[in-house]
C-alpha cells in the first residue's frame, strides 16, 4: 500500500498585470525588444518565455526597491542587492539564481552589442557579480520497479486512466518532459510495433535542442509493458468521446480540446505523484530509469543509446544507475567469469 506523504515547495507570487503596468516603460521596451532579437537568431519558444517570465520578475523588483529605475543605468550594488533579495527574501537556490543571472547577462550583453548606438560607453555589469556557490537541494530519486508499479496500480484503482498512461509511457521511452505531451494517437496502432516489442513512431518526432527547430528524432517505446495502461486510457477516452489526434490532449475548464496537454498539467501531476511515494519525482527520473531498466536486463550500451537518441554513447554511463556491486552481479559468481546472454528488443 502506498502511504500519502507531502513535501513543501517555495511558491512566489512576485508578478502581476497590475504591478507590471507600473514598471518603467523603457524596461518593457527594451525587454520587448530583447525578446524579439532572440526570434531573430532563432531562440527556442521555450528559451524566449523563460527569459520574458525572468525579466518580468526583476521589473517588477525595480519597481518596487530601485525606484523604477532603467536597466542600464543599474550599477554593480544594485545587481548584488538584488541576488541578495532573491536568495533570503525569495527563497531561490542558487541553481535558480544562476539561471536569472544568465538571462540578464544576455540582456546586458544585448544592449552593449545591438545598442551601442544608443547607449555609448556602456559595459555590461551582471556577470561582475560573482555567483552563489550551486548547492544541490533536491537528493536525486532513483525509482525501482516496485515503487512505479504501486504508484500504477494506485492511478488505476483511483480511475486515474490519463495519469497512469502517461506515467507508464515514460517508463517505457525515456523521453524528456516536453516531449511526453507530443505523441499522437496514431504512433500507437498496432501496425507501428516493430520486432514485436517496440512502438516506432511513424515520423520524427522534434525534441529539445539549440534553435526553434531543436532535433527530430525517432521515438521508440517498449510496447508490451505500456500497452494495458495505453487500452484503460484509450477505452476511457472512448467512452467519454474525448475526441484529439494527440494521446494527452489539453483540458480547458473540465473539456477536452484538440491541443497538446501544457507543460503546467505535467508539473502538477509531478506534484500528486510525489505526496503519493513520498519522495521527490519529477518526470527526468523516469530517463535515469529506462536506461537503468535496459541495462539491467542486458541491452549493449549501443542499442540503448540508439533507443533514446543520443548522439554519444558516454550518456548511457550518465543515466545508468546501476552501482559497481550490481554490475559485477551480471558477470561474476562463485564459478568465476558467468557466461552472460545479450538481450535483444523483442525479449523486453
Amino acid at each position: 500500500m502506498i502511504k500519502i506523504a507531502g513535501r513543501k515547495i517555495q511558491h512566489n507570487d512576485i508578478t502581476s498585470p497590475e504591478k507590471l503596468k507600473l514598471v518603467n516603460p523603457e524596461n518593457i521596451e527594451l525587454g520587448k525588444d530583447f525578446l524579439d532579437y532572440l526570434v531573430s537568431i532563432d531562440r527556442s519558444k521555450n528559451t524566449i518565455e523563460a527569459y520574458g517570465y525572468d525579466l518580468n520578475i526583476f521589473w517588477v523588483y525595480l519597481l518596487e526597491h530601485c525606484n523604477n529605475k532603467f536597466f542600464v543605468d543599474l550599477s554593480k550594488r544594485e545587481i548584488s542587492k538584488y541576488q541578495s533579495f532573491c536568495l533570503t527574501e525569495w527563497k531561490w537556490s542558487p541553481a535558480r539564481m544562476r539561471r536569472v543571472k544568465s538571462t540578464l547577462s544576455s540582456l546586458s550583453n544585448y544592449v552593449e552589442n545591438m545598442l551601442d548606438d544608443e547607449y555609448e560607453g556602456y559595459r555590461p555589469i551582471i556577470r561582475k557579480i560573482e555567483n552563489p556557490q550551486n548547492e544541490k537541494v533536491f537528493t536525486k530519486t532513483v525509482f525501482e520497479e516496485e515503487q512505479l508499479q504501486e504508484l500504477l496500480d494506485y492511478l488505476v484503482e483511483k480511475k486515474k486512466y490519463d495519469k497512469a498512461c502517461m506515467l507508464s509511457m515514460a517508463m517505457n521511452n525515456g523521453r524528456r518532459k516536453s516531449e511526453l505531451p507530443r505523441m499522437k494517437v496514431s504512433y500507437f496502432d498496432d501496425e507501428n510495433i516493430i520486432y514485436g516489442s517496440l512502438y516506432k513512431t511513424p515520423e520524427l518526432i522534434m525534441t529539445k535542442g539549440r534553435g526553434s527547430r531543436g532535433k527530430a528524432l525517432t521515438v521508440y517505446t517498449l510496447a508490451k509493458p505500456f500497452k494495458p495502461y495505453l487500452d484503460l486510457w484509450m477505452n476511457y477516452r472512448k467512452e467519454h468521446n474525448i475526441e484529439s489526434e494527440w494521446l494527452f490532449p489539453k483540458k480547458v475548464s473540465g473539456k477536452y480540446i484538440d491541443e497538446q496537454m501544457s507543460p503546467e498539467t505535467l508539473d502538477s501531476w509531478a506534484n500528486s505523484f510525489s505526496k503519493i511515494l513520498g519522495v521527490p519525482f519529477y518526470w527526468h527520473s523516469l530517463r535515469h530509469y529506462f536506461t537503468t531498466s535496459c541495462a539491467k536486463q542486458n541491452l549493449p550500451d549501443n542499442v540503448i543509446q540508439s533507443l533514446i537518441g543520443w548522439s554519444d554513447i558516454s550518456m548511457v554511463q550518465v543515466y545508468k544507475d546501476l552501482s559497481d556491486e550490481e554490475e559485477f552481479e551480471k558477470y561474476f559468481n562463485e564459478d568465476g567469469i558467468k557466461q552472460v546472454d545479450q538481450k535483444g528488443l523483442s525479449d523486453l
